[in-house]
């Protein structure tokens, strides 16, 4: 007569394990989307010395990082727009800093917009699109803080007077808060909206875009004084690669906009020296900024459900060949950070496998569990962040106008073709035995069959309309 009872309360138990699972089963993460302007791989967790940036490292040493992750496009605007999109450029989208999404790929499934169509709250603050506004539909709420952001105190170099037309001086330092500068301020933003969203039914997707380093290289002094210029030296490479063509060359002139840069030839050493230690300043500073959301997170008990990436937007020439800014095909330019953090995968891994940025939209959505849309031109690097030794492509491409580069194995070769599809400059660095790219190696005989296997790869996967004139 007890048995019914007891497989009564058998299947109630069953009943509540079953259900009680398939609850854990559907909390899906949270995404923290961490975007840095113009951020350089030049970091101690990419096997740098001399940045400090103590809170990207302890990031890094919870996740994957890529040390071969290349920029789609080597410019704000549009390496964004292709991050956003999972779409790269061709020759009528994705071309400059002005690039705007809903102009350029209008109706395209974005990444926020997909995740808040499968039931994500989303946030963006600061610079993640480059436009406020772009990305319609996407954003449950979106937030800038007011203001320039740049040289509205008194500058420690105020004898830089501006001329009609130029953005003030290209660095300052003043003794203040790290709110005073606008990624203090985002930060603090970043903070709030955690508290909040940790009380929302539903995942968040909080994407972060700081504006550090970018020009002008504005920090508090307290940055500042944790380096010795002396120490930080200049480029050792701060010429011309020999052979290169004149399409590889720029006059960077972003940086060449700011007072007391000179307008035409090579900027001088004490303005070099005072640049790549603005640069430096900056990148602690932001890095300071990431550190307290990073701790913010942990400290509310989402650290373990929740899916960090960091990246920056494309590499940045610190006098390298003689350049400065990005918007070229050198390997300063178009390679950049990129890690990733997610629950379950293990911490402190490297792995080597080529990696573009198109791949960061199909990468989150799998280790959310999200479908992928359609129209998605990149690669999950998910099986990479399983098995750091494996590689999911081995090619990854990057374009800046007519130049497109191909980076595999130990080469970056680069072809500049008019829309006619006709080659006119090309180039090719060895990094097995020129790793800062100072030999331009394509008109060597040895080379001649690599070449000839670089150009058929890059002809079979550049796509149709991938060239502009």
């Amino acid at each position: 007569m007890q048995q019914p009872k007891i497989v009564k309360v058998f299947t109630f138990l069953l009943m509540v394990t079953f259900l009680s699972c398939q609850e854990k089963e559907a909390v899906k993460p949270n995404v923290l989307f961490i975007a840095v302007d113009d951020l350089r791989p030049e970091l101690n967790s990419f096997g740098a010395s001399g940045v400090i940036s103590p809170n990207i490292d302890r990031l890094a040493a919870k996740g994957t990082i890529f040390p071969n992750a290349y920029c789609n496009i080597p410019v704000c605007g549009a390496s964004r727009a292709s991050i956003l999109t999972g779409l790269r450029p061709t020759m009528n989208r994705f071309l400059s800093f002005d690039t705007r999404i809903d102009e350029q790929a209008p109706g395209v499934t974005t990444l926020p917009s997909h995740f808040k169509a499968n039931g994500y709250y989303t946030i963006t603050n600061g610079k993640v699109a480059h436009h406020k506004g772009d990305c319609v539909g996407a954003w449950d709420e979106e937030w800038r803080p007011k203001g320039p952001g740049r040289n509205f105190l008194i500058p420690e170099n105020a004898a830089m007077d501006a001329v009609e037309g130029q953005r003030g001086p290209a660095w300052e330092k003043a003794d203040v808060p790290d709110s005073a500068y606008h990624d203090g301020q985002i930060a603090l933003k970043a903070i709030s909206d955690l508290k909040r969203l940790k009380e929302k039914e539903e995942p968040f997707f909080l994407a972060v875009g700081f504006k550090k380093p970018h020009l002008p290289f504005n920090a508090p002094a307290r940055y500042w004084h944790m380096y010795d210029p002396e120490k930080i030296g200049l480029a050792d490479n701060p010429y011309r690669p020999a052979d290169a063509p004149d399409q590889a060359m720029h006059n960077f002139g972003e940086l060449r906009s700011y007072s007391g840069i000179p307008q035409e030839g090579p900027v001088g050493d004490s303005i070099a020296l005072m640049l790549r230690h603005g640069y430096h300043a900056c990148v602690s500073y932001t890095d300071a900024q990431i550190g307290l959301v990073l701790d913010e997170l942990e400290r509310l008990g989402l650290a373990d459900n929740t899916i960090v990436v960091l990246w920056g937007d494309h590499g940045w020439n610190l006098g390298e060949h003689g350049l400065w800014c990005k918007h070229c095909n050198f390997h300063t330019s178009i390679n950049a950070p990129l890690m990733v953090a997610a629950p379950g995968f293990k911490g402190g891994q490297k792995a080597m496998t080529k990696a573009e940025f198109v791949d960061i939209f199909p990468t989150i959505c799998e280790l959310a569990g999200l479908p992928l849309p359609d129209h998605l031109q990149g690669q999950s690097f998910v099986s990479v962040m399983k098995d750091p030794a494996s590689s999911h492509k081995d090619f990854a491409l990057s374009k800046w106008y007519n130049g497109l580069t191909i980076a595999k194995d130990q080469y970056h070769y680069t072809e500049w073709r008019n829309k006619n599809d006709s080659l006119y400059a090309r180039m090719l660095y060895d990094h097995g035995t020129d790793p800062h790219e100072n030999q331009n190696v394509v008109g060597e005989e040895k080379y001649k069959e690599d070449i000839s296997a670089l150009s058929e790869l890059m002809k079979a996967n550049r796509g149709a309309g991938y060239l502009v004139e």
